[in-house]
């Protein structure tokens, strides 16, 4: 037990940077996640190709129709796997939610909007069949980190890719949260951003907050001022873009947080850096229908 105390100790100062570089890798914080409360189905299928697969955290006792998170890592569009974010998994199923989090087809294989389509398939496969038996999906909520918060925020702001599986924004999703999204981030600068999201001429379709009406669904937008990555003016300009169309969308700014701190903190042995979990449950909580009806 000292010697387990002494690694939760030095953890947040020494390991975590270097495990979570580029939002993937995080073994030593998964080591660290406890195994009680919850359980864990694999592999879970929403399409034929090798990355539409999900895995689902269920909290321990699950039955019938329970809240359901679904969890879009980051990784820049090119990098990311869902085996590393059992401790985005166990952070909300023991907190009564079921939490799905899927893989999605990456650059180079593919560019926008492919990754958008596997998204959009992903929530319609778990609202329609969460993949265990004797559950369902309740409320939705999506939540995401990075790149995985624009997918999120895409899906809820921009219809088209649920409206292409038969759902629409409002009446599927009850609230979404992102954590340091990237919402407005023209002109692109970075060759590999470029080659994803397509011509310059239709670059503005690809940016959440082009798609902004007032009708999505309430949004819960969270950045660390420390961030480096991704401007947290991201989250203030589509809160702010998203309140004067009439919709709702709340902002959350943590001082000396960075970029990859931030999902850190959802893990067990660093919450105390900031109170990602604590903020993103209460919100979706505060919702437990959608906005409308289908």
């Amino acid at each position: 037990m000292l010697a387990l105390a002494r690694i939760r100790s030095l953890l947040p100062a020494l390991a975590l940077p270097l495990l979570l570089a580029g939002c993937s890798g995080p073994d030593l914080v998964n080591a660290l996640v406890p195994e009680e409360g919850y359980s864990v189905v694999e592999d879970l299928s929403y399409g034929e190709l090798p990355r539409q697969r999900y895995d689902l955290y269920l909290p321990n006792g699950a039955d019938g129709e329970i809240p359901t998170v679904v969890f879009f890592y980051g990784g820049g569009w090119d990098s990311g796997a869902k085996e590393d974010y059992l401790f985005v998994g166990e952070a909300f199923a023991t907190q009564g939610f079921a939490v799905a989090i899927p893989d999605y087809r990456l650059y180079p294989e593919v560019r926008y909007p492919a990754f958008l389509e596997d998204s959009a398939a992903a929530v319609a496969r778990v609202r329609g069949e969460l993949g265990a038996e004797g559950v369902s999906a309740g409320p939705l909520y999506l939540l995401g980190h990075s790149a995985g918060a624009y997918n999120a925020a895409m899906l809820s702001l921009d219809a088209r890719w649920l409206d292409a599986e038969g759902m629409r924004p409002c009446a599927a999703i009850a609230a979404t949260a992102g954590l340091a999204g990237p919402y407005d981030f023209l002109p692109l600068r970075s060759e590999k951003l470029k080659r994803i999201f397509g011509p310059e001429e239709r670059r503005s379709e690809t940016q959440p907050i082009t798609h902004v009406t007032g009708e999505a669904p309430p949004l819960l937008l969270i950045a660390g001022l420390d961030d480096t990555t991704v401007d947290p003016a991201n989250s203030r300009r589509l809160a702010e873009r998203v309140t004067a169309a009439g919709g709702r969308a709340e902002t959350r700014f943590y001082p000396d947080i960075g970029h990859i701190f931030l999902v850190g903190s959802l893990a067990t042995p660093l919450r105390d850096w900031a109170p990602a979990r604590a903020d993103v449950t209460a919100f979706l909580r505060r919702f437990p229908a959608p906005a409308c009806a289908d």
